[in-house]
């Protein structure tokens, strides 16, 4: 069995196991040419399907970094006004003391 080596590094068969009698009746020319010819549509199948997934993960990855950036710019707002929120009472308590 022919096989190649995948993104792991497995072997992978991808010759078609076709039986005894197709080989009798067609002959080992044609049937080996049928096998050649399902091994391309097979490869082909792969790499668009290869292309398609690396495109998806393309447009997930850049709005997950869309996401990400709006959730830190919502998160910085809250650390401002929290901040804001904390330093205003405690300059007006330390003022109060002052005065006293």
């Amino acid at each position: 069995m022919v096989g190649r080596t995948s993104y792991w590094g497995l072997r992978m068969p991808v010759t078609a196991r076709l039986s005894r009698k197709f080989y009798e009746t067609f002959g080992e020319e044609l049937t080996d040419e049928l096998v050649e010819l399902l091994n391309q549509v097979d490869m082909n199948y792969r790499s668009e399907l290869r292309e398609l997934n690396e495109l998806n993960f393309g447009r997930f990855e850049s709005k997950l970094d869309q996401r990400i950036a709006e959730v830190r710019a919502e998160l910085l707002k809250w650390m401002f006004l929290f901040w804001a929120g904390t330093v205003v009472p405690l300059a007006g308590l330390i003022v109060a003391l002052n005065r006293s």
